[in-house]
């Protein structure tokens, strides 16, 4: 069986000549000559799946002071029944889209503020914090953080969470009322 060409020994090689079949393109002189002059943290993509900026933003805007919970209430509902499933998907980044290409991003948020709150204020901290998180752990630009306040949590309202626990009891059934 002939040897097939790594990229590297192709890098050293760019006139190998591939066996019968076998499509190996080698590189051409001059990208060799300016792959060569690129530091090693340069020479190739890192691609960034979508609930890692998810995640890294929910993190930064769970940092804020304020803030009761992310996401609309369905979708808190719903967050909190996947929790519980074993296997399920962490609820971290609840609440939040990202669009990520190679260079930029773009992050919608759902948040649930606590009562005497100055919402502008939370608004302005959050997004700066979801900024400051995205672009030093991915390297990506936000170009934008659009937040959507979409209630008030009351110091007397049951949380979704704690009304959830109520009615599921150590593996029992609910009582139904």
């Amino acid at each position: 069986m002939p040897d097939t060409p790594t990229p590297a020994t192709m890098h050293k090689n760019p006139g190998h000549v591939a066996a019968a079949g076998s499509a190996v393109h080698a590189p051409s002189a001059a990208s060799a000559a300016t792959d060569a002059g690129k530091p090693t943290g340069e020479r190739g993509r890192t691609a960034l799946a979508v609930g890692v900026v998810e995640k890294i933003a929910g993190m930064a805007a769970r940092e804020v002071n304020g803030i009761h919970a992310l996401g609309s209430g369905l979708a808190r509902t719903f967050g909190a029944m996947r929790d519980r499933v074993p296997g399920g998907k962490s609820g971290v980044g609840r609440g939040i889209k990202a669009e990520v290409g190679e260079k930029q991003t773009a992050i919608d948020i759902a948040l649930v503020v606590e009562y005497g709150v100055v919402i502008p204020e939370l608004a302005r901290q959050v997004r700066e914090n979801i900024i400051d998180a995205v672009e030093r752990m991915t390297g990506l630009e936000v170009v934008e953080v659009n937040i959507a306040v979409n209630d008030v949590h009351l110091p007397d309202e049951p949380d979704v969470e704690e009304e959830e626990e109520e009615t599921v009891v150590a593996g029992q059934r609910p009582k139904l009322k």
